[in-house]
């Protein structure tokens, strides 16, 4: 297989990826009975950011590059909130 085919593979799991987060976002939602964000969408989100954000630096594409660059941080973001949150309501319970 050649390296322009592994990169092309590369491509194509990473949008996989990303655009799971839509299904798993719509299956919860649905559950739900309401639109939920569940932490699984983040997750997804980083993922498949950062694996098409690998193969945008490798096609040197600069406005693919800015754009899951800003996602990558956007998606670390929530994550962080989502998980601080949890802290502290931890933190609440058992204070």
């Amino acid at each position: 297989m050649s390296s322009e085919s592994i990169w092309l593979c590369v491509g194509l799991v990473g949008q996989g990826i990303f655009s799971a987060r839509f299904f798993v976002q719509w299956l919860i939602s649905e559950k739900e009975k309401r639109s939920v964000i569940p932490v699984a969408f983040w997750y997804l989100s980083l993922l498949g950011g950062i694996t098409l954000l690998m193969y945008s630096i490798y096609k040197k594409d600069p406005v693919f590059i800015l754009g899951q660059s800003t996602g990558v941080f956007i998606y670390l973001r929530n994550l962080y909130l989502i998980q601080r949150e949890r802290v502290a309501r931890q933190l609440k319970t058992t204070g």
